[in-house]
């Protein structure tokens, strides 16, 4: 698709555009970041407003599914796909998120890889396995993975999927932001729903159905419970859906992530009213709508981002489209550098990838078990995981061990000291603490837990004083409220 001649642009506009092409993103990424930056420069926020929607009160659940039994053939039409794009700065890391040491001294990709492995070994089925990378990390990507020789031989070919960059814009102009004591500052990824473009762009998305690949499932790669679930392939497959979208019930610490609702929307072709799922995240969220955003009775599905795809059908709406996917944009609000809060304010424009499920005609959600879910966003979801609360299976899955009854801790730890991975290796210098047992746990000030310390109920630990409160070893805390001062 041509590009608007340079006159129809904003001189912010026109100055994204060169920027763009002066470092060779791709034709249709840039055609999309234009179509998104003359949005925001109107005023599109991207808010999704309460009344514009309505709660979605019962979907169907995995547990009920009902297969005919393994189908070979149909699995050899999988792909599975993780997002691996991310930095995980808002921990502190500076290096691909999927390096961090989850459990065991192992990392989120290594989990991965090892997941791969058993299920090619159990299914007798060799699953072909792709990365969605980011210009951040991708060159420690593959480095990573020279320990896992069968997929470092065909990580150039088979295993690497590009994500696209675009610039910064200021919050002041619309200008494309600068920041010369690190210029890669100056770029981000466009979201996870950029998936799309790069799958058709990049041309692997005609590759695959030249293979006879049918079906792609997509998960983000620090979620260690999504895995190929056999289960929803066949109902996939059975249900003839263009796109299918694993959800999970919200819980008080999913209630400020993104939930999905209904729309009503109006069909172009027979004008009639429909309705339609939308997924609403938190930056789609108006302020004033907060609370009713974050109820979790009301709202009450979670996008656990676990993606099914049908392929041919997203082939003919890319090109029908003419490869470009109207995916509402997000408008974040951020500093040039993530990690200096005086830095030039900035717009990050992202899409999101469950987005889509308002797009495919047919579209569906189901509700999984949350062992299906094990992500790490905050130093405080890394707490749990790596915590006896969690266990590894024998398919090298992350779930919550049962006495659980799928509820994790709420862990509530201090963003003083805690946000950044550096501060929270402090905090557990001497051990994880046993949360098996735990229902919350709420830490304030420098805290030290020392080996063997077992947390059991509402724990809330509060240091007033500037040195560290340590918690000494063997230790339990048992429904109890600790404040030094």
């Amino acid at each position: 698709m041509p590009l608007n001649p340079p006159s129809a642009f904003s001189g912010a506009a026109l100055a994204c555009l060169e920027k763009m092409q002066a470092s060779g993103v791709e034709e249709k990424c840039i055609h999309i970041f234009l179509i998104q930056h003359a949005l925001v420069r109107k005023g599109e926020t991207g808010y999704i407003p309460e009344k514009s929607i309505s709660p979605v009160e019962s979907l169907p659940f995995l547990q009920g599914i009902e297969t005919k039994g393994e189908n070979t053939a149909l699995l050899r039409q999988a792909v599975v796909l993780k997002l691996n794009g991310g930095l995980g700065t808002g921990m502190g890391l500076n290096g691909p998120k999927s390096l961090l040491q989850v459990k065991n001294g192992q990392t989120f990709l290594d989990f991965t890889a090892l997941q791969l492995e058993h299920f090619r070994q159990v299914r007798n089925c060799n699953v072909p396995f792709m990365l969605m990378n980011s210009f951040s990390t991708s060159g420690e990507t593959k480095n990573f993975l020279r320990k896992y020789p069968t997929l470092y031989e065909v990580f150039d070919s088979d295993i690497e999927l590009m994500q696209n960059r675009v610039p910064k814009i200021r919050q002041d102009n619309f200008f494309p932001v600068t920041y010369e004591a690190d210029p890669t500052c100056e770029w981000v990824p466009p979201g996870h729903g950029d998936v799309y473009t790069v799958l058709y762009s990049s041309g692997k998305l005609d590759y695959l159905l030249g293979k006879g690949y049918r079906y792609m499932f997509i998960s983000n790669g620090d979620n260690l419970g999504a895995t190929l679930d056999v289960r929803l392939l066949d109902y996939m497959h059975e249900k003839q859906l263009g796109f299918l979208m694993e959800v999970c019930r919200r819980t008080e610490s999913d209630k400020k992530g993104g939930h999905l609702a209904y729309k009503d929307v109006i069909d172009e072709t027979t004008g009639q009213t429909r309705r339609r799922f939308v997924l609403r995240e938190s930056a789609q969220c108006p302020k004033e709508d907060e609370d009713s955003f974050q109820n979790i009775a009301k709202h009450c599905f979670f996008n656990t981002n676990n993606i099914w795809i049908n392929l041919m059908e997203l082939k003919k709406m890319m090109d029908e489209q003419l490869g470009v996917l109207r995916l509402p944009v997000m408008r974040n609000p951020k500093t040039v550098n993530p990690q200096d809060s005086q830095s030039t304010k900035v717009y990050q424009l992202e899409v999101a990838m469950g987005a889509a499920i308002s797009l495919f005609d047919r579209s569906e959600a189901v509700v999984v078990p949350r062992e299906r879910f094990a992500p790490v966003k905050t130093c405080s979801d890394l707490l749990a995981l790596r915590s006896d609360a969690y266990q590894v299976t024998e398919d090298q899955r992350l779930v919550l061990c049962e006495e659980r009854n799928g509820k994790p801790p709420a862990i509530d730890l201090d963003g003083e000291h805690y946000k950044m991975i550096d501060g929270f290796e402090k905090l557990v210098k001497g051990g994880v603490p046993s949360l098996r047992q735990c229902t919350s746990l709420t830490v304030r000030g420098l805290v030290e837990f020392g080996a063997d310390v077992s947390v059991r109920g509402n724990v809330v630990i509060k240091n007033l004083k500037e040195e560290p409160l340590i918690i000494g070893n063997g230790r339990v805390l048992d429904n109890e409220v600790v404040v030094v001062e």
